[in-house]
């Protein structure tokens, strides 16, 4: 990016990013320095992304018309701890409104590849049309500016995820990948297709250590487009830390919001995986698509009772000290590591575990791995599948597909294969559109057709003003048990106001677990930028910027034929209340119905004054 100024919210145009427009069908590449809008293209991210798509009228995800737009937020590969995300964005073949028109919607994932792509001098890249044949995408640095290439892919078709990246690792040094899997090559029936990114482990120890850019179907929307790769190659660009990021990072780690994330070795819960233990004291661990029954099953994939079997080691993602993961290993007869299994994190563990009857905590990496390696979006798999053993429970006179029924392991695996094959549209499409199918829709767990992440809606009712999922996008999900607030006053200010920040980090290339609690409207981000762009903006024009892309998305959706009752929780939630939960119900018909007119009162004003 090129700064002309140091105050970019009284002249953004002083800003400029370097966008490369490829159209595939003709395969012309078209670079230019684009001036800045807004402080929302300054942040960049789904705040640039989301005012390129609210130009376009797309109607059908699988067209023409709907751009590709992969770009990297400001502070992404920057000295800035967790600066490393990458956003994917475009309408989405799997989030979509009753009407079946496609919802805007970003998917972002950490790794190296971001920064990379950074490093090579690029911002953003726009695909526009499709690609006759499957080509893989190289973005070099050079000393005339990025370059961009397309080649021909056919020799990657087929591979998994990470036997993908290997095989572009060996071609191109100093380079980081952005893949998709069988299950993006097979789009027409896989909604759900995820977009793996290479990490500095997975590339050194030849182990299956991708991260994903996973919800809303990014991966499926690049495999449409018949993209199979990107390569982003360049040196690495990190500037001299300076004190005042130092400190930052330190207050990072150090400071409490990522206490929780640390490793136990350190004093903290062991990354999200602790979430077992805190929703389990209320029993709230979903179980057999989200129907707790209050009893201790979940505790079978608490860490205390998987570490007797297999060796967790905690690690962390390129430069950063917050060390959240937990990789999975199976011990030797001998009591030495063995395989490596899975990554484990809350959502997957519990979507690919507790909620389809799994709790053999073996099963369940074999599960995520196996998504993984297909390059699914492990929520949306999970909660389709989850609904799937729910239907042929109530049914079982006449299951679907195979049969299969919560904790059949074999036949579960079996779908996950044969998802990721393309073979099962009925599992690849979500289940929304199964439920659709079947007339079943009140036990189908998800909001706005993308599937909800594992944290029960009965605590949650800010999962319908989501905009790019329940936890990514609305950080309500702890409101009622992590801060005990069961009034209505305290969901509206959470829901319109404070929880709503949260989606700042997917603008400006931070991870959320810098300050999941603040977002990105705090010193801390006003420190970083000073210190690394001499850029002059206060916590109060973050926000605001912040605030402004968000009701952007809610603009979208209701632009998408979004009716207001679709912004709400599952039927089931209300029409049969969970007593099992050890919780104050806040999810009655009489609540939702308090919580939607106030929170429309709000939001209205403000999305009849913006311009999309």
């Amino acid at each position: 990016m090129k700064f002309l100024t140091t105050d970019p919210v009284a002249v953004p145009s002083a800003v400029q990013y370097k966008r490369c427009t490829i159209d595939l069908q003709s395969g012309a590449t078209t670079l230019e320095d684009v001036p800045c809008r807004n402080l929302e293209d300054v942040l960049g991210g789904f705040g640039r992304s989301y005012q390129v798509l609210a130009e376009r009228q797309v109607d059908n995800a699988y067209c023409a018309e709907n751009p590709l737009i992969v770009n990297t937020g400001l502070l992404t590969g920057s000295s800035a701890m967790t600066g490393m995300r990458t956003y994917f964005s475009g309408y989405s073949p799997i989030k979509g409104s009753k009407k079946g028109l496609p919802s805007a919607m970003w998917s972002t994932g950490s790794g190296k590849f971001g920064a990379k792509l950074k490093w090579t001098g690029l911002d953003e890249l726009i695909f526009e049309n499709c690609s006759e044949k499957p080509v893989y995408v190289v973005i070099r640095e050079t000393v005339e500016g990025p370059q961009v290439e397309l080649k021909p892919a056919d020799q990657l078709l087929g591979l998994s995820t990470h036997d993908k990246i290997m095989a572009l690792h060996a071609e191109y040094a100093d380079a980081h990948f952005a893949v998709i899997g069988q299950a993006g090559e097979n789009w027409q029936n896989v909604y759900m297709g995820a977009v793996a990114l290479s990490t500095e482990n997975q590339l050194k120890s030849g182990e299956d250590k991708c991260r994903f850019a996973g919800r809303g179907g990014m991966g499926s929307l690049m495999g449409y487009k018949n993209i199979i790769a990107l390569v982003a190659q360049s040196a690495d660009k990190l500037k001299p830390l300076s004190p005042e990021v130092k400190k930052v990072n330190i207050n990072v780690v150090k400071g409490g919001g990522s206490t929780r994330l640390q490793p136990i070795s350190r004093g903290g819960g062991g990354g999200t995986w602790a979430a077992y233990d805190v929703m389990q004291a209320f029993h709230a661990v979903p179980l057999n698509n989200f129907r707790p029954q209050g009893n201790d099953l979940p505790e079978k994939l608490c860490r205390e009772n998987v570490e007797q079997d297999y060796e967790i080691k905690s690690e962390a993602c390129y430069r950063c000290g917050i060390t959240c993961h937990n990789n999975v290993y199976a011990k030797n007869a001998d009591g030495s590591r063995g395989e490596f299994l899975a990554k484990f994190d809350y959502e997957p563990l519990n979507l690919l575990g507790s909620n389809l009857g799994i709790h053999d905590a073996g099963q369940a990496a074999r599960l995520i791995q196996l998504g993984d390696n297909y390059g699914m979006d492990s929520i949306s798999l999970g909660v389709t599948i989850s609904y799937l053993l729910s239907y042929n429970e109530r049914h079982p006179e006449k299951p679907l597909l195979n049969g299969a029924s919560f904790g059949d392991y074999e036949k579960i695996r079996d779908l996950v294969i044969r998802a990721g094959e393309g073979e099962l549209p009925e599992i690849g499409r979500g289940s929304m559109r199964l439920s659709q199918a079947t007339g079943e829709t009140s036990y189908a767990y998800h909001v706005k057709g993308l599937e909800l992440p594992a944290y029960q809606p009965e605590t949650n009712p800010g999962y319908a003003w989501a905009i790019a999922g329940g936890h990514m996008s609305m950080a309500t999900y702890g409101l009622l048990t992590r801060e005990g607030k069961a009034d209505i006053d305290s969901w509206v200010k959470g829901i319109t106001q404070d929880k709503l920040h949260m989606v700042g980090f997917d603008m400006i290339g931070l991870c959320k677990f810098f300050d999941i609690a603040n977002g990105i409207g705090t010193q801390m981000v006003v420190d970083c930028l000073k210190s690394e762009f001499n850029l002059e903006i206060a916590t109060d024009d973050i926000r605001a910027a912040v605030r402004r892309a968000f009701l952007r998305g809610l603009a979208l959706e209701l632009r998408q034929g979004y009716s207001k009752e679709e912004f709400a929780l599952p039927a089931e939630v209300y029409e049969q209340p969970n007593g099992h939960i050890q919780l104050p119900q806040i999810a009655t018909p009489e609540f939702l119905d308090e919580l939607q007119k106030r929170v429309w009162a709000v939001f209205e004003p403000e999305l009849e004054a913006l311009s999309l």
